[in-house]
């Protein structure tokens, strides 16, 4: 079987991908990228779906949720040239420590 984690993370590209697509689809009004919506949040919520066979609940939904939140924002500042200042950096700062906070928690 394959590591949950590795599940997990492929849940996250998931959910960035599909939030990206977000972005292009303009309200769901073109249609290649609204099908990228739905591919990504697809395969984000069946790889989480997954992961919860053998990761507690609060642990997966901490990662899923707070990887894909900070790896969207950096996408959004590379990508759509938006603006990165100091309060989005404690932001994100805040959200992967408390993913990590428990991770190390949960013992998994």
């Amino acid at each position: 079987m394959i590591n949950p984690f590795v599940i997990l993370i492929i849940a996250v590209l998931g959910e960035v991908f599909g939030n990206s697509m977000l972005k292009q689809s303009n309200g769901f009004k073109r249609l290649l990228p609204s099908l990228g919506v739905i591919f990504g949040m697809g395969i984000a919520f069946y790889g989480l779906s997954l992961t919860l066979t053998a990761i507690p609940l609060s642990t997966a939904y901490a990662v899923w949720s707070g990887a894909g939140t900070a790896l969207t924002a950096l996408i959004g500042v590379l990508v759509y040239k938006e603006k990165f200042n100091f309060k989005k950096i404690i932001g994100l700062v805040f959200i992967i420590g408390g993913v990590i906070s428990l991770k190390l928690s949960s013992g998994v």
